[in-house]
């Protein structure tokens, strides 16, 4: 994943452009909650570290937003229900995610702080970055019935760097409406960052 290579999907969010929004309804913000609740329970597991999320904002908007000042890594998903598929992502910081996939590697303090350094990303961190997806996949897929009608399923279908301010790359018809739920994340001693998951909204 060598991420100055990684091409701009989107555009940079024009300075000055307000996008409209509408008010996210009550179900979209329980449903959130109780996310990011399942993504930090399922991290913390698997990494024996402790993970924090705060409360959630959450939005409905009507383009994918951007992850602001840094490269990000997109972890994109896939939500099907009823022979139709709902495309979204999951954006962290890239040195986040290099902490997360650290994690799981089981790398040791030094090692893991020289790799939040990185920017060309080896293979081995390639691989514990997409099973990273597959864990916020799983944890997406273990609530998703509790907005999406019964028998939608989550799964991941990889991962992508993005540039500052660039939004991530996933099926989406511009000016469709789009849910975006942020909140203030922590791995263990790390500093907190901010993790940014945005899917269609249900169906109907």
């Amino acid at each position: 994943m060598r991420t100055p290579r990684l091409k701009p999907v989107g555009g940079a969010r024009p300075k000055g452009d307000t996008v409209p929004m509408t008010i996210a309804v009550q179900s979209d913000v329980g449903f959130f909650s109780t996310l990011f609740q399942s993504i930090a329970a399922d991290l913390a597991m698997i990494m024996d570290a402790e993970v924090s999320f705060g409360q959630p904002r959450v939005d409905r908007e009507t383009e994918r937003r951007a992850g602001a000042d840094q490269v990000h890594i997109s972890f994109r998903f896939l939500v099907h229900h009823d022979g139709k598929d709902h495309h979204g992502s999951a954006l962290v910081p890239l040195a986040d995610a290099i902490t997360l996939a650290g994690h799981l590697m089981m790398m040791g303090p030094e090692d893991l702080e020289e790799a939040r350094q990185a920017t060309d990303l080896d293979r081995t961190m390639k691989e514990a970055m997409l099973e990273v997806g597959n864990f916020i996949a799983g944890a997406i897929d273990a609530v998703i019935r509790t907005w999406y009608p019964a028998g939608a399923t989550c799964r991941s279908v990889g991962c992508q760097g993005v540039r500052a301010d660039v939004r991530p790359a996933f099926p989406y018809e511009e000016g469709d409406p789009i849910v975006v739920g942020a909140t203030e994340a922590k791995v263990a001693s790390n500093p907190p960052y901010t993790i940014i998951v945005q899917l269609p909204p249900p169906p109907g």
